[in-house]
């Protein structure tokens, strides 16, 4: 057992364990050494784990104030506890506690990694950003200050351009609401700041595109048209003006409106 294992179960056997560790460790031993389908070994399996629960509470709160409430922490971290007992060996030569808080802690950063992100960003960005994280956290202890991106790299052993990658990905963790309002009476949302697309780019690009078609019509047929969309006349009225039958006048306006299709629609292609 290391240093920091003795020293996080010691800690987490003080938080209320309800069994010494020796005890705790014996009733692995038990269980282990019971066949799969004892009676009694469901009620060991029961008691280990209860006995072992302030060993994962206490790594639980370790990752506390990082977004995620405490009670989904320590849950998770008690799923991690389970598959620890349930796949425990004392055969391998390993104490439990050596092989319960790597995975205790896997659990909980699967849990960081899978289930707390508002953006889906690669399994790499995740971790990395983890890693800066507790980086981040430790250097400042360390060094009595908050660390420079160089500063982390130089601990990770990464480069200064994968630490900017990782606390820019960083940035898809948190996802801030549209309704959310930014104003000091809380009458304008976010949303409301965001632009849009705006219609009047295409219509500005038709409008370019327009004088070189209506430079294709005849004089008549120009007259028509503008008489028509420009002055909102009726069909009738064009032709009191020029001096046409009214059907006249729909058949010229078609073969103009053809017409000018046809030429915007060759400017397109």
């Amino acid at each position: 057992m290391t240093v920091t294992q003795t020293s996080q179960i010691s800690s987490a056997t003080k938080a209320g364990a309800e069994a010494p560790v020796d005890s705790a460790a014996e009733l692995l031993n038990a269980m282990a050494a019971m066949p799969v389908g004892h009676p009694s070994r469901a009620a060991l399996r029961d008691s280990a784990i209860e006995a072992w629960l302030p060993l994962a509470r206490h790594l639980a709160n370790r990752y506390a104030g990082r977004g995620e409430p405490t009670d989904d922490l320590i849950q998770t971290a008690n799923v991690g506890l389970i598959k620890a007992v349930d796949k425990f060996d004392p055969e391998r030569g390993v104490d439990f506690a050596g092989y319960a808080i790597p995975t205790i802690i896997g659990e909980i950063k699967r849990h960081f990694r899978d289930r707390t992100w508002s953006i889906r960003v690669p399994r790499r960005l995740q971790e990395l950003r983890l890693a800066i994280t507790e980086a981040n956290s430790t250097l400042t202890h360390t060094l009595g200050r908050s660390p420079t991106v160089a500063d982390i790299s130089a601990h990770l052993g990464i480069t200064e351009e994968e630490v900017l990658e990782g606390l820019e990905g960083a940035r898809a963790y948190n996802a801030t609401s549209l309704s959310t309002p930014i104003s000091a009476d809380g009458t304008t949302e976010l949303g409301e700041t965001l632009g849009g697309m705006d219609q009047e780019f295409e219509i500005a690009e038709t409008r370019v595109a327009l004088g070189p078609a209506l430079a294709t019509l005849d004089e008549r047929e120009q007259k028509i048209l503008t008489l028509r969309f420009y002055g909102n006349l009726t069909q009738s009225q064009i032709a009191d003006q020029i001096g046409i039958s009214q059907m006249h006048v729909s058949r010229l306006l078609t073969k103009a409106l053809t017409k000018l299709r046809g030429q915007l629609a060759g400017d397109e292609i």
